[in-house]
């Protein structure tokens, strides 16, 4: 569709009756809808409405033109749908006052209601923010309006804007901060398209079937979006997608058209991080000179003709299969076209023609959730190929089985339902899985937008179990229980009761302890094929969130979130031909801890892009690995993001369990595991290690180790937290010993002058204290903060890592620490901030750095001090300031991690995967293989040589040529 052409076909062509649902009508809110008189009370008041009457629901908008003054909120799981022969557009009309100032938005998705306190100003879109959706409604933004946007998306799962074109003009933007799904969406003029970041759960963000064409500036600029284009199209514009200067982005294009691009047409930045990657298959170009620019060292990918296809383009971490050396590597492999290149065709199946639809109650279904309205659908099904589910519970006995064409469609799969009550008889007792919803054989079904819900006591549940052709679909689908359940009968605060009602007391299981995690089939079992859209699957319930097997039919899943699964969240067994772009996994403390979230077994031609795999803040229970391959060839990973805030991520992306080899790089752009066993590496002689020396392993059998010191003479101190237990190795006698185990709590160690061991603790508010080494159990001292002060003479102790989610890594770690806890001697003290002190919480964990550190180390003003960006893979030199601060920070390397140690020529030893060393220069000059992922370094031994290795479990110690500084 051209500039020109201002209205789209509408999705929704006729009214559909839900009897829950609100409509915005004349007759109830007053609304004009002539694009002249103000709308903009009448369609706020119906939005509060839908939410003062149901908590969240459907508010349907008809046909017309909405004239907005101010900023319209949409609160919490709460989907605006329009509806009627024309497109309904919400119109900006010419210099509205308060849009000159950027940014300004016509519609903002809420977290909730203002606050108390908060001057009337709505909480923005939060991870907690489910559900919420605009669908079929355009946007028109006249002139004199420079500083509006028309939609602030900051949401998460199950949110998504789809069948919407954008009308900019001279306005700054679509959409900004967007997440999780838009679908056939389409701009047109405006400073930018879409403006966007990191979504505010981390996930990715993911567009399908969108069209941009006359931004000024750029269609799309963004950072750290995990963007996931699907056959985008972009026309007259000077750059498609500008990645943030300093910023990283795992992004994945596919399937996409490019015409008239005058400036590069992708623009990269932070280039040399493993943080960085980028990947696009299929990408036809016409009148596009340069395909890509590097923005740091301005390096160019230019055309080779005037029309061109761009088979594939990766830039990031590289390994071409198990086994091999990762770099950073560019691939531009291009052809030159004679002719035009077809758009490709969509995926996304359309809905059949409305006329078609038959509404389930007028069928004798009830659809309250106390009536058994089995009978009834499985009637409609005989007799109708669509049937449409308003609002509402429709609880079945029995399982639901889809003729070959049969389409059921919903608008709101939180509050449109087809559920099972706990303790269904068919669905009881030790048998064969039983589904509550299932397809046939090569069936060509769509479901969308319903939720379904086996509930915990029904043991041989499939919540759904597919056997469609490559032409189904699912969409919009919801596999209740655990996180997000919401009853959608229930007010704001109940809901909020029943979220909580989840766990028992300590997580470790539900609150009713007849609802057994992991007692139930998994929740989508698919044996077929077809497309997967926007599905969220987080019963802990279920065994998996996904299960594909025994399946050649192939198929496609996009933006599809599993999580919460004891133990496993997605498995591939005995499946080919799939590919599965923007998939997260989310592992929970209470439920998780001993989670694999992909499992692959006996499978084939798997691509998986932008796969995100994240254990919460909140984690203790370290874990080996993220994705397991087990006896599976081409299997493609294409941007790899493993990650989590606690201190226990994965210690590995990647395990080839068939020839037993790991990849511990959490970040990579590029692996395909062909299925053959990985090549021997010849390894060059250490320039670190001393000669004819093994690593040892001096102890083991540890929950997990870390936050680490060595005394004067050289023996090694060390806490395994989850035991609060500090333990000692002996360098003369080489014993270990428990040192103290109080129930306080330890965390990170360091010593002073005199021989006091202080103690980082977890417990209560800022609690740091110290005891000699051998003084009886009870001889503690508690320090107490005080003043930030000079302290010239005295030498600070700083934590060596850092982990900080919104890429302001050097801004965070240089600010002045407004306190410090001094030693018992006066000779040592430890700089903190107030989050510390306070006993700051962040989503329930204290992540402050002291003690999310892996461990600390002195710093003195004569010597750089060598710190680690954990998420950002780079370890930086700073200059310490005699009161502790941190100033005059320079990029070191292009790899970070958990640890960072220095020898006393210089070379800085890295705890990435595996040691990674770099001498004064940063130049790489060796890599120290380590049986575990380390996890901190400390020089130590009586002359200072030997490297004291923590690694989860174990303790490991090598002999160096060099010791300590």
């Amino acid at each position: 569709m051209s500039a020109n052409q201002l209205f789209a076909a509408s999705y929704y062509s006729e009214r559909l009756a839900d009897a829950k649902a609100i409509y915005l009508t004349a007759e109830e809110f007053r609304v004009k809808a002539d694009g002249i008189a103000d709308d903009t009370a009448a369609l706020q008041g119906a939005i509060d409405q839908v939410q003062d009457r149901r908590n969240q629901g459907i508010l349907f908008i008809p046909s017309g033109r909405y004239r907005l003054t101010k900023t319209v909120y949409i609160w919490p799981g709460i989907r605006l749908i329009g509806y009627g022969a024309t497109r309904p557009v919400f119109v900006l009309g010419a210099n509205t006052p308060g849009f000159q100032q950027s940014p300004t938005y016509m519609l903002f998705f809420a977290g909730g209601r203002p606050r108390s306190g908060s001057n009337g100003t709505p909480p923005d879109a939060s991870p907690g923010t489910f559900y919420s959706a605009i669908s079929n409604i355009d946007i028109e933004m006249q002139e004199g309006n420079p500083g509006a946007v028309g939609v602030r998306a900051h949401y998460a799962q199950h949110c998504f804007l789809a069948h919407m074109d954008f009308h900019i003009g001279s306005a700054l933007a679509g959409i900004h901060d967007g997440g999780n799904v838009a679908e056939d969406v389409h701009f047109y003029g405006g400073q930018y398209g879409i403006w966007t970041r990191k979504p505010s759960p981390g996930w990715q963000f993911s567009i399908i079937d969108a069209t941009f064409e006359g931004q000024r500036e750029a269609a799309i600029r963004e950072h750290e979006a995990g963007l996931t284009l699907i056959r985008p199209q972009f026309k007259n514009v000077p750059t498609a997608i500008a990645i943030d200067e300093g910023y990283s982005d795992e992004l994945w294009i596919k399937d996409a058209r490019m015409e008239d691009i005058i400036g590069p047409a992708i623009i990269i930045s932070n280039e040399k991080s493993a943080r960085t990657e980028i990947n696009a298959e299929n990408v036809i170009c016409r009148g596009v000179p340069t395909f890509a620019l590097y923005r740091e060292s301005g390096k160019r990918e230019a055309a080779p003709a005037p029309s061109y296809e761009v088979k594939i383009f990766s830039h990031g971490l590289h390994y071409d299969d198990i086994g091999a050396d990762a770099t950073i590597q560019d691939v531009y492999d291009t052809a030159a076209l004679s002719g035009t290149a077809p758009s490709p065709k969509s995926d996304i199946l359309g809905l059949p023609p409305m006329k078609q639809w038959v509404n389930v109650r007028t069928l004798g279904a009830s659809g309250d959730g106390i009536a058994d309205d089995t009978d009834a659908i499985k009637k409609a099904i005989v007799e109708h190929s669509t049937i449409y589910f308003p609002s509402g519970q429709y609880r079945v006995s029995d399982t639901i089985t889809l003729r070959q064409d049969t389409v059921l469609i919903g608008l709101h799969p939180s509050v449109t339902r087809i559920v099972l009550a706990d303790s269904t008889p068919a669905f009881q007792g030790v048998g064969s899985p039983k589904p509550l919803l299932e397809t046939p054989t090569g069936g060509t079904n769509i479901v969308s937008g319903i939720g379904l819900y086996t509930n915990g006591i029904n043991p041989r549940a499939v919540a759904a179990k597919w056997g469609g052709a490559r032409d189904s679909m699912m969409e919009d689908v919801r596999f209740l229980g655990g996180h997000g359940t919401i009853d959608p009968n229930a007010t704001a605060e109940e809901s909020g009761k029943v979220w909580r009602q989840i766990y028992n007391d300590n997580h470790s299981g539900d609150s009713n302890p007849k609802r057994r995690w992991d007692g139930q089939y998994p929740s989508l079992w698919i044996t077929g094929g077809g497309t997967f859209v926007d599905i969220w699957t987080p019963s802990t319930f279920a065994q998996a969130g996904l299960y594909i097997s025994n399946t050649a039919t192939g198929g496609r899943v996009y933006q599809l979130s599993s999580e919460h699964h004891v133990r496993n969240e997605v498995t591939l067994d005995h499946a080919s031909n799939w590919e599965i772009y923007a998939l997260q996994t989310e592992e929970e403390r209470g439920e998780g801890g001993f989670a694999l979230p992909v499992d692959i077994r006996d499978s084939s031609n798997i691509t998986f892009a932008n796969l995100h795999m994240y254990r919460v803040v909140g984690a203790y229970q370290p874990f080996p690995h993220a994705v397991s391959v087990t006896n599976s060839s081409n299997i493609r990973f294409r941007n790899l993001h493993c990650y989590s805030d606690s201190k226990v991520s994965f210690d590995s992306a990647v395990y080839d369990q068939t020839h037993g080899f790991e990849i511990r790089q959490r970040e990579l752009a590029w692996l395909t595991m062909s299925g053959h066993a990985p090549q021997t590496i010849e390894k060059k002689p250490s320039s670190v290690v001393a000669e004819n020396v093994k690593m040892d392993k001096v102890a083991g059998g540890f929950f997990n180790i870390s936050g680490g010191t060595v005394d004067h003479a050289g023996n090694i101190y060390f806490v395994d937290a989850h035991w609060q237990t500090i333990y000692r190795w002996l360098v003369a006698t080489k014993q270990l010993s428990k040192v103290r185990d109080n129930p306080l709590d330890p965390v990170n160690l360091f010593f002073d002058k005199a021989g006091n061991l202080i103690v980082i603790s977890y417990s209560g508010n800022g609690t740091v204290y110290s005891f000699k080494p051998d003084a009886p159990n009870d001889e503690i001292t508690l320090l107490a903060p005080v003043p930030t002060a000079e302290r010239p003479g005295m030498t600070a102790v700083l934590p060596v890592d850092y982990w900080r989610n919104e890429n302001d890594f050097l801004d965070s770690i240089s600010q002045n620490k407004p306190f410090q806890y001094v030693s018992p001697d006066g000779t040592t003290f430890f700089p903190v901030a107030a989050d510390f002190v306070n006993g700051e919480l962040y989503y329930g964990s204290k992540l402050d750095d002291p003690l999310r550190a892996f461990g600390l180390a002195p710093a003195t003003p004569d010597h750089p001090f060598y710190v680690s960006d954990e998420n950002g893979e780079k370890t930086y030199s700073a200059k310490v300031g005699v009161n502790g601060e941190l100033s005059n920070l320079k990029l070191f390397a292009e790899r970070g991690g958990e640890s960072v140690a220095e020898d006393e020529k210089g070379n800085v030893y890295i705890a990435a995967g595996q040691i990674i060393v770099y001498d004064p220069k940063g130049n790489l000059i060796d890599t120290i293989e380590v049986p575990e992922r380390p996890s901190q370094l400390l020089f130590g031994g009586k002359d200072g040589k030997t490297l004291f290795i923590l690694a989860r479990s174990s303790l490991y110690a090598i002999q160096t040529k060099f010791r300590r500084r």
